[in-house]
This record gives C-alpha cells, structure tokens and sequence, in this order.
C-alpha cells in the first residue's frame, strides 16, 4: 500500500464498527475549528458518561488541581479548549485499544503526569498543553492497532521475537510508524501545530522546529516512565535518550532527582486512581 492510500485509510478511523459511539460524536466536535468553549461544555454535560470522565481526569494526578473541579465549565475555564479537546479524546480513544495493547493507557497517562512536572521544573508557561501533549503522544499506535487489528498484532509480535523496537516494527510492515500515523490524525482532529509536532518527532526529539522544548519534554517523559516500568509502550527495552533533547533540557542531578521523586509520588496516587476505574 502506498503512503497516500494508508494516510487516507488512517484518516478514516472514525468510521471503524469498534469506535464507541460517544467517541464518534466527540470526533465531530473535535473537528469543528470553529466550536466554542460553551458548545463543548455543553455536549460534555449532556453526556453523563463523558462528564464523569472529565471530572475524574481532571481531578486525578494528571493535572494536579489543588481544588476538587465541580463542574465540566469550571475544568474548560481553567484548562482550555485544546487541552479538555485532548484530554477527552485521550480517555475514549485508548478505552477502544484496551484490548490491542494491555498497558498503553497507564503508560500514556504516566507520561502525562511526568511531562508536566518537567514542563513546571523548566517554567514553561502551559505545562497542562504539554501533558495532553504526553497523554497522546501514542495515539498512533491505538489508530494503527484498531484500523489494522490483525496486522499489529504480528507487528508485536515481530518486536518481541526479534528484539526490535515497535516503532521500527512498524515501519518494516508500513513504511511508516505510530509517530507518523500519529500526526496525521491529528491534523485532521484539527489539533494545534504544536500538539501535532509533539507527537510526529517524540521519538527524534531533534527534528522538531517550533516546539523544540516540550518535544523533548515528552520525549524524556517516555523513556521515565518505561525505566519505572509504569504501564506498557510494547516494546520489552528502553531506547536511549536523544542527546539533542538531554542538552536542550539542561537539567541538573538535583533536577532530575526532584523530578523522579515526584514522578514517584504522582504514579502512586495515579495508581489509585486507575485502580479505582469503573
């Protein structure tokens, strides 16, 4: 198959039998550029399920609010529209890959947590973008898994026989992998730019243009939590830090050890909280 005609069918995900019904409705508000905080507010609110999904992320260790969040406005004036859009998409997509890839849920949301105490170690001024960023950095991996069931199975297989990366698994069965397949759904969810380069160039840090830090903020957030071994990405090794993406985080030995030590801290409660799932 070639590049074009794969891109097209990825593009397709939402028309898949095994997209929950609640999540093809979301992908139409998600589309829509022009929606406004209070049309999204209000699709959330009419939908009982997809409130209490977003009021419990919202209040788990993820975003760290210090205050319990009562409401699904109150999380959209806090958080924004993007960061709820991906956050949201976030919760449902992975829901429909539970059953490709045990794991990658607690991994993605590990990641999530991880990236925004790195972001607020380095300052940046909206680590929540950067941790939606984190939560879906993967999400090429759940559109691959789902549109081509049987395929990505042997791709983890192959991994796993061959001691090989997924991602290089993927791109011998493919010709492209999950970061690629990734950044074409996102450009048409009408995610941000940023959010889109995030996740194309989280596993080579180096290429990004535009969002140079918080790429290799999810970039280390990923490696930390495979080392933690909190959830799975499908791949039984750790890859190396990119060296670009260690020089341009800067980070000193007290850093890092604040950094893990929180990290350690939030993967516990957010075990709890995963444990607590309906």
């Amino acid at each position: 198959m070639d590049i074009q005609a794969l891109r097209s069918q990825i593009e397709k995900i939402d028309t898949l039998p095994t997209i929950p019904s609640v999540l093809r409705k979301l992908l139409v508000v998600i589309e829509n550029p022009g929606i406004s905080l209070n049309e999204v507010g209000s699709f959330i609110s009419n939908d009982p399920v997809l409130t209490s999904r977003v009021l419990k992320v919202v209040n788990s260790p993820v975003y760290g609010f210090p205050g319990r969040i009562s409401s699904v406005s109150q999380a959209l004036i806090l958080l924004g529209l993007n960061v709820v859009k991906g956050m949201l998409l976030g919760v449902s997509v992975f829901e429909a890959m539970q059953k490709t890839m045990v794991g990658l849920w607690e991994h993605s949301l590990g990641c999530a947590i991880t990236a925004r105490i790195i972001a607020k170690k380095k300052d940046l001024k909206e680590p929540e973008e950067v941790s939606v960023a984190a939560l879906l950095h993967d999400i090429g991996k759940v559109v691959l898994g789902l549109k081509f069931p049987d395929e990505y199975k042997k791709i983890m297989a192959e991994a796993e026989t061959k001691d090989i990366f997924i991602f290089d698994a993927e791109k011998n069965y493919f010709g492209i992998n999950h970061a690629d397949a990734g950044a074409w759904i996102a450009q048409k969810w009408n995610f941000p730019y940023r959010l889109v380069e995030v996740i194309e160039y989280h596993h080579k840090p180096h290429l990004s243009k535009n969002v140079t830090m918080q790429t290799a903020i999810v970039h280390l957030s990923d490696i930390l939590v495979r080392i933690k071994g909190f959830g799975f990405a499908g791949d039984n090794f750790v890859p190396a830090i990119n060296n670009a993406a260690w020089q341009m985080l800067d980070l000193s030995e007290a850093d890092l050890k604040d950094i893990i030590k929180e990290m350690e801290d939030s993967l516990s409660q957010a075990e709890d909280f995963l444990l607590s799932d309906e």
